[in-house]
């Protein structure tokens, strides 16, 4: 059908206006649409859910080849939607609105992943607590350590950030650890921190500073559950480990 308008430097007359040309992608983006629609978590390969996901960013543009390099600058699909936002919109072809395209799945992730976890007792779901906790910290490029201070019913009371840097004495004191839970009314907590070099193996300062805190919370009524380590290639308890 073509469509009929005026022609303003033809003083008025009616013209004819050119159909609009379909973008050379938008059948390989609606087969796309289509998989993803019936077919569930499988559906796309990793590169697919890239693409996918810059679709609506650069709508005029086949994003294919950019996807493919993104994960193979990043590694994977979680280094890239885990990657630093600055980071990603300085990638050639990139940009800040297609890199907030990606960058949101992964605040979306860790929503979704907290609330599980503060929803029941931390100790009864403890695969949530290690999906939250791989989501939020596995991919993170410097060393992070934080307390999850709990109730009598080991319910998240406080998701503490400590700060960043190597889990010594330096960076987190006994004593304070386990004070701010007496101020909490906690009476028990967990240590977590990440492994940037993707190995969850403890070092001896962690297992040092990780008893040094048991020992201070044993002293006045406050339970150290775990130290849990994450790292791209897993996690660690040390309680499992019999190392507390």
């Amino acid at each position: 059908m073509v469509a009929r308008g005026l022609n303003e430097a033809d003083g008025g007359e009616l013209f004819a206006a050119p159909e609009p040309v379909p973008h050379p992608a938008a059948g390989h983006r609606a087969r796309l649409r289509q998989r993803l629609l019936a077919g569930g978590v499988e559906a796309l390969g990793d590169h697919e859910i890239v693409e996918f996901l810059l679709m609506g960013a650069i709508p005029r543009r086949d994003v294919k080849p950019l996807a493919r390099t993104l994960l193979s600058r990043f590694g994977s699909l979680a280094g890239v939607l885990n990657a630093d936002p600055k980071a990603l919109a300085n990638h050639p072809g990139m940009g800040e609105t297609s890199a907030a395209a990606l960058a949101i799945v992964a605040v979306a992730a860790r929503r979704l992943a907290r609330q599980a976890v503060r929803e029941q007792p931390v100790l009864g779901s403890w695969q949530a607590l290690i999906d939250y906790l791989t989501i939020d910290m596995a991919h993170l490029t410097v060393e992070r350590v934080r307390v999850l201070y709990l109730d009598v019913r080991n319910r998240l009371v406080l998701d503490h950030l400590v700060g960043d840097g190597s889990i010594d004495e330096a960076a987190i004191h006994p004593r304070e650890v386990i004070r701010k839970a007496l101020d909490l009314g906690a009476t028990a907590l967990i240590l977590v921190h990440n492994h940037p070099s993707g190995s969850p193996e403890p070092s001896r300062a962690d297992i040092q500073i990780t008893q040094r805190i048991a020992e201070a919370g044993r002293l006045l009524g406050v339970t150290v559950h775990d130290h849990v380590i994450v790292g791209r290639e897993g996690h660690v308890s040390l309680k499992a480990k019999g190392l507390i």
